[in-house]
């Protein structure tokens, strides 16, 4: 069966039944975690994006505190775990200034990290992309949030 196109779905959603699209939503969110939190953001969350960046940032802070630290085998698996769930969280919102955000505060959690990130090569260079595309983020922002997001991703660089 060939998947189809994002066009030839919205055309066939927009002829659907009210009744039809909360069954056919409801459905979607029982088949993958994914769908059901993409859902609960749409419904719940997009409203108030703050607090959902604070949830997201509880949720980052936890996983860095359960972190297995024994071996560095277990650091890194655990590190791009974490960083797959804040990029989720990131395509759920589609706004650049939650998504620099977010990665910031996960650099930061990644910087203050026991053992140090900076004694493993692969989370040396994971930390350096998500630096990369913070700036990436920033460029795209206007200025005043340029200034603010560029001095705190300052403060992640310096400290190298």
């Amino acid at each position: 069966m060939k998947a189809a196109t994002v066009h030839q779905l919205k055309k066939e959603l927009q002829l659907r039944s009210h009744e039809e699209l909360v069954e056919i939503s409801l459905r979607l969110s029982k088949f993958k975690k994914e769908n059901k939190d993409l859902l609960t953001y749409l419904l719940f969350e997009v409203d108030d994006e703050a607090a959902y960046i604070l949830s997201v940032k509880e949720e980052v802070e936890q996983k860095f505190a359960d972190i297995n630290a024994t071996t560095f085998y277990y650091i890194k698996k655990s590190v791009r775990k974490i960083l797959s769930d804040v990029k989720r969280h990131i395509r759920y919102s589609k706004k650049k200034e939650t998504e620099v955000e977010l990665l910031l505060h996960f650099c930061a959690h990644l910087l203050k990290m026991k053992p140090n990130y900076r004694r493993n090569t692969v989370l040396i260079n994971l930390y350096e992309r998500q630096l990369s595309a913070i700036n990436k983020a920033i460029l795209t922002l206007d200025e005043d949030l340029q200034y603010d997001f560029g001095r705190d991703l300052e403060s992640l660089t310096f400290d190298k």
